[in-house]
């Protein structure tokens, strides 16, 4: 059985489809990337998924519970960091990781062996007892993934993770990231606009367009399908087709500037 499994999945906002029926299987340890233009409906899939908006139309499971009809079910063993700064910069890292131990239902007895587990981890040990607002933007990022791995979701999605961040910096959260997948096995659903990281971490892609699937296939075999010596720039030119002004949203480039902002 797939991690997750959608059938038609469909959303509409008024007259305008933002995801258009949408067929996809991700497989129990696979670190899965949905990539597109701006506006394609890469976060609206991460949203319906993480069962924070509802599907107009077709079905979705995640770890073999229904999105709709088993909400609570699927949140709990899900992990989601969003593009939107979801630390408190007036708490230190170790209070951050507190609360979210708290709103997890970690007993007790847990929180501080798992948030020790958790800075250890994500190489914040020494940066725990200071405020966030005095963290570095790839620091917040490997924060804001701590806090969502301290219940040891099935499923970790990220949406535009290392947007804002300088190259040093997204490097580490790539590192950070494929060892949850290697160690502890969790399958990680990724949106990105950059094909650097696209190809670094994900065994396969999604490439979206107009909220309808263009293709699913690994990085290599993205690449192959446009020729020798192609780059998957190359390969999501071809398969997201048209010119930059023809897509994308006011709404879209607005949060992914907005995060960048704040974590820049």
């Amino acid at each position: 059985m797939s991690m997750i499994c959608t059938r038609a999945l469909t959303r509409r906002f008024g007259e305008i489809c933002a995801v258009d029926g949408l067929d996809l299987d991700i497989e129990a340890g696979e670190v899965f990337g949905l990539v597109g233009r701006n506006g394609a409906g890469k976060t609206t899939v991460i949203k319906m998924l993480t069962t924070l908006l509802p599907p107009s139309a077709g079905t979705a499971t995640v770890a073999g519970y229904d999105v709709v009809s088993q909400a609570a079910r699927v949140r709990r063993v899900i992990g989601y960091v969003p593009q939107a700064l979801s630390a408190d910069g007036e708490l230190t890292g170790y209070e951050n990781l507190l609360v979210f131990a708290r709103l997890f239902d970690i007993p007790r007895s847990e929180r501080r062996g798992r948030i020790e587990d958790a800075l250890r981890f994500m190489d914040l040990t020494d940066a725990a007892p200071r405020l966030v607002q005095s963290y570095s933007g790839g620091m917040i990022r490997r924060l804001e993934i701590a806090q969502s791995t301290l219940h040891r979701p099935k499923v970790l999605f990220l949406d535009e993770p290392t947007v804002g961040l300088d190259p040093l910096a997204r490097h580490t959260v790539w590192e950070h990231v494929a060892r949850l997948n290697i160690e502890f096995g969790t399958t990680i659903v990724v949106t990105t606009h950059y094909m650097e990281e696209a190809e670094a971490l994900c065994d396969r892609l999604a490439i979206l367009h107009r909220g309808a699937m263009a293709i699913v296939d690994t990085p290599e075999g993205l690449k192959a399908r446009i020729g020798p010596g192609a780059t998957l720039d190359q390969a999501f030119a071809q398969f997201t087709g048209g010119s930059p002004e023809q897509e994308g949203s006011y709404v879209e480039i607005s949060r992914t500037r907005r995060a960048a902002g704040r974590l820049g």
